[in-house]
């Protein structure tokens, strides 16, 4: 039986509190009308499961992201494709915290969905919530973006899973 690991509540916790502080750092005074972070972006990156599948090993793969940006909401709609030895795919709908014009912080809700074996988000299909930062360079159509991915009930003898995702985009 799969040992629950409150580990992972920490480093979401962790990454929460970084992308408030990197928010904060930035000069996080946003008018009211500020609409942060604009534009759609495709990213790649690594990501690296903190739990343990079955197989008892910590999962690394690349991870492909997207986000839908809506101008006049601050709803995103975000996906990511996470691709090692199986294959995983977290759609998600996000609500943004503008920190500043160049910084959101957010926090997503959907479904984990592995395809194949363990992945850094399970083994099975969950319900899944992802809290990140996206950061837009000054000047550029380039995004750096970071994130974890926590999975409920996500492997087949039960236990949560987590992974931490990193990587850079371009705008559109």
């Amino acid at each position: 039986m799969k040992q629950f690991n409150p580990t992972f509540l920490q480093i979401g916790a962790v990454v929460s509190v970084a992308a408030i502080s990197v928010g904060l750092a930035f000069g996080a005074q946003a008018p009211a009308s500020a609409q942060a972070a604009y534009g759609s972006y495709v990213g790649i990156g690594p990501s690296f499961g903190l739990t343990r599948g079955a197989d008892r090993e910590h999962k690394i793969s690349a991870v492909i992201a997207g986000r839908y940006k809506f101008l006049t909401a601050p709803v995103s709609v975000r996906a990511q494709a996470l691709v090692g030895s199986n294959v995983a795919i977290v759609p998600t709908v996000s609500y943004d915290i503008p920190l500043n014009w160049q910084t959101d912080a957010y926090i997503g809700a959907g479904v984990s969905i592995p395809i194949g074996g363990d992945t850094p988000v399970g083994n099975q299909t969950s319900f899944a919530i992802q809290p990140g930062i996206d950061y837009a360079l000054p000047n550029s159509n380039v995004v750096v973006f970071g994130n974890a991915i926590i999975s409920f009930d996500a492997y087949k003898r039960g236990g949560a899973a987590a992974s931490l995702q990193g990587g850079v985009g371009l705008r559109f």
